[in-house]
């Protein structure tokens, strides 16, 4: 039943920050997608007649490379394989699985906030046995055998049904378990969280309104919120998941969710506006008249976290990706606990929560989560904040300025250039790494850099040490500009530019955004040399 198919490698299928990423027309290719799947088993060890878990977000492809990955799994010696019904699971409920199940690890497709669709985004990422991404030394390895790979195994056996739950003998002995995608995910959440008091508050007239943004956690939404806490019928938008997310952009930020934006600065809005992206991690937090950005989510989420039964005991640390603002760490100071800065990437976060040095992480691209699994989660983001309003009673914009009053306030903006060539983004960097040791003491209006550095993690628990994570250029006063690379586009490059300000005084904490960074947009210019090198008279997204 088992075939040795010949194969070539492909030199391009170097994991990203979150998994391969490429266009649908790569992964069509002959055997490409094969290729990688075989990659990522030659590089693990142990897994025989252990349980892997598939699944994705139902972007256009997801099916067809499900079945491949069942019947490789069955040829590679796996004893089961858990996939969720209709190929769907979000990451997030993909890492509880792994966890729940104590399965050998997972293979997630999924292009997480990028476009799906025939000529867009399609991408396979593999979890290990914590639920977390695979950390670098895997990837390595994922890599270095995709360059030499000569072969791959795969089972002869009909295509296997996806749409029925149950469990199945597949020809040669490999068990298929087809599960519910939303019930144990949601029976978690039901752990954590107070349900009775969001019941009661949601029968007390408070209003939600959630975009599923035709992806992945449009049933959990649904389930969750309608279902079991009771909102009514429509509170959840667009909960259908479909392959090319009904055309749109499912990345939950105010750009790309302007309906439910500009709805929630309206005159009858609703109390609670949020939404997920593509695969489930990431979150949109938006109250009446008010955007809450993730880095002022994060700090937020983890000052009042202990209103939450999961999180009664306090926190043992809070973890932030290195672009993300500093409020976080205002308030682990004032907490007492322990505060870690990562490169971006979720993966860097498994050690700290594994540790038990950390409960809450985040990062400043709309994605937060805690110990409860080791994926970023936004139906866990929105939970939090309905738990928090509703045994504190306030609005969203009561909490967010009572905040800014305790801690200050970090104005802070990412300026994202996407579509850029590719030689010219590198270039920005070399040319930005060429200046570290001359910045300091430079100035720029009335600006001074005090520090300038290629950001470097030193992994406190595996002493691992990840380089080139992004230029950061401090100013005197504590401003900063960080200048970085995405890992996560497929096309072209794409230069994320994050600016930050800490306002002590909250009689200054009114001030629109782009107003109070102004003097440092206009200093990450000159210092970039932007324009110049890229072409681009603006971003191309604002966040």
């Amino acid at each position: 039943m088992i075939k040795s198919v010949p194969t070539t490698p492909y030199l391009d299928q170097k994991p990203g920050t979150s998994g391969l990423r490429k266009k649908v027309p790569v992964f069509q290719q002959p055997n490409y997608a094969e290729n990688f799947i075989q990659s990522i088993f030659d590089s693990l060890e142990g897994y025989q007649g252990k349980c892997l878990v598939i699944g994705g977000d139902g972007r256009y492809y997801n099916r067809e490379v499900i079945q491949k990955a069942v019947k490789m799994a069955a040829a590679n010696g796996f004893g089961k394989v858990m996939v969720g019904k209709g190929g769907i699971l979000s990451t997030p409920a993909a890492s509880h699985i792994i966890r729940k199940y104590k399965a050998f690890g997972g293979i997630i497709l999924s292009a997480s906030h990028n476009p799906g669709g025939p000529t867009e985004d399609f991408g396979i990422k593999y979890n290990i046995n914590n639920g977390g991404p695979a950390p670098e030394k895997i990837t390595d390895a994922i890599y270095a055998r995709s360059k030499t790979i000569d072969s791959y195994k795969i089972a002869d056996f009909a295509d296997v049904n996806l749409d029925r739950i149950g469990k199945d003998e597949l020809p040669g002995g490999m068990i298929l378990s087809v599960i519910d995608p939303v019930e144990d995910y949601a029976a978690l959440m039901e752990e954590l969280f107070d349900f009775g008091a969001i019941r009661n508050l949601i029968s007390l007239g408070f209003r939600i309104a959630f975009d599923g943004m035709s992806a992945v956690t449009g049933p959990y939404a649904k389930e969750i919120f309608e279902n079991r806490l009771g909102a009514p019928s429509g509170s959840v938008r667009n909960f259908m998941p479909l392959p090319d997310f009904g055309g749109h952009h499912p990345d939950p930020n105010p750009v790309h969710c302007k309906e439910l934006f500009d709805e929630m600065m309206g005159d009858d809005a609703p109390d609670f506006g949020a939404a997920s992206d593509g695969d489930g991690d990431r979150n949109l937090i938006i109250g009446r008249g008010i955007f809450v950005t993730p880095s002022d989510s994060l700090a937020i989420l983890a000052a009042n976290a202990n209103l939450a039964p999961g999180y009664s005991g306090g926190l043992a640390g809070i973890a932030r990706s290195m672009p993300t603002s500093g409020a976080a760490d205002r308030v682990a100071e004032r907490r007492g606990i322990g505060m870690y800065e990562t490169p971006t990437g979720w993966k860097f976060f498994g050690n700290l929560l594994d540790a038990g040095m950390a409960t809450i992480c985040g990062e400043e691209s709309s994605g937060t989560g805690s110990s409860h699994v080791r994926e970023k989660d936004g139906l866990w983001a929105v939970l939090l904040w309905l738990n928090i309003l509703a045994v504190r009673g306030e609005s969203v914009a009561d909490v967010v300025t009572q905040h800014w009053q305790t801690y200050g306030r970090n104005y802070y903006s990412r300026h994202d250039y996407e579509g850029l060539d590719t030689d010219a983004a590198n270039g920005l960097m070399d040319n930005l790494r060429s200046q570290l040791s001359t910045l300091p003491g430079k100035s720029f209006g009335s600006l001074k850099v005090e520090k300038a550095d290629d950001f470097a993690y030193h992994d406190p628990i595996d002493k691992s040490v990840s380089e080139h994570q992004g230029i950061r250029v401090l100013f005197e006063g504590g401003s900063r500009v960080v200048f970085r690379l995405s890992g996560t586009g497929t096309s072209g490059a794409t230069l994320r530019v994050y600016i930050e300000r800490y306002e002590p005084d909250s009689t200054r904490h009114n001030i629109e955004t782009q107003e109070a960074l102004a003097d440092l947009i206009a200093a990450a210019d000159s210092v970039a040399s932007i324009r110049e090198r890229t072409g681009r008279d603006a971003p191309t997204v604002i966040t």
